[in-house]
């Protein structure tokens, strides 16, 4: 545990020094917010009033934030192994797992910060979510479960890119696909292949199951695809990242 916590602490010694990870995780949400409501809000929220709107889009900020936490991960643990920073760690008396821990944990609460801010932003622009605190605490619950999920995702990524610009396809995924999901329009004013998309990908439940906490409207079995989902990325992500982080280094 406390080599875990001293790789915490590196983590987010590095954040603060870095200030394009700080805006991307923290202020292009923000902006995104912003826009969606400010700009682009008229001519998307079909069937909604704009003050509807802003209560039907911060679920799908909300996913986009994890999302580019995710990214700004994969780049940081990249660059720590091109740098042949992990190869160091390997040879050092620490635990293994703790230098991943670290990435994850430190990148984790980055993003809930920047979830924080960005619900903070929503309230003052007029979203009025539901006052069951017990909602909202499911809701944050399963918004910690995709960002884990994601950022472990994300450690393997940028541990089997050979440079930064490998990268590029797993932050296009994050970026792209919460577009095809139910994230900004729902899925019935879409035509019929991206309509069958967006009602089968991975992120249409997880939204709709955040926009249904936080409002207080049913959510019915989204939340079961929802957290199945959450699972089997963080499997898949922390699986992968340990059976890289073991091979014989580059």
């Amino acid at each position: 545990m406390s080599d875990a916590m001293t790789m915490l602490r590196r983590t987010v010694k590095h954040t603060s020094r870095n200030p394009g990870a700080v805006i991307m995780t923290v202020g292009l949400p923000v902006v995104l917010l912003l826009l969606f409501v400010g700009v682009f809000g008229g001519s998307l929220n079909v069937g909604m009033s704009e003050d509807d709107y802003i209560q039907y889009v911060v679920a799908g900020v909300l996913l986009m934030t994890v999302g580019y936490g995710a990214t700004t991960t994969a780049l940081a643990v990249n660059r720590d192994m091109t740098a042949g920073i992990i190869n160091r760690f390997r040879t050092m008396p620490i635990s293994r797992a703790s230098v991943l821990t670290g990435h994850v944990l430190g990148s984790s609460i980055r993003t809930l910060a920047s979830a924080t801010l960005v619900v903070a932003v929503a309230l003052a622009l007029g979203f009025r979510g539901d006052p069951d605190p017990a909602r909202w605490l499911a809701a944050a619950g399963l918004l910690a479960l995709l960002t884990v999920a994601l950022t472990w995702l994300a450690v393997a990524v940028g541990l089997a890119a050979r440079t930064a610009e490998g990268i590029a396809p797993f932050t296009l995924l994050v970026q792209l696909l919460p577009f095809l999901s139910s994230a900004f329009v729902r899925p019935e004013a879409m035509d019929g292949a991206v309509r069958w998309f967006a009602g089968h990908e991975p992120f249409t439940p997880i939204i709709d199951t955040l926009r249904g906490l936080l409002l207080g409207s049913a959510v019915g079995d989204a939340w079961r695809s929802a957290v199945l989902w959450c699972l089997v990325l963080a499997a898949g992500g922390y699986l992968w990242a340990r059976l890289l982080f073991r091979r014989d280094p580059r």
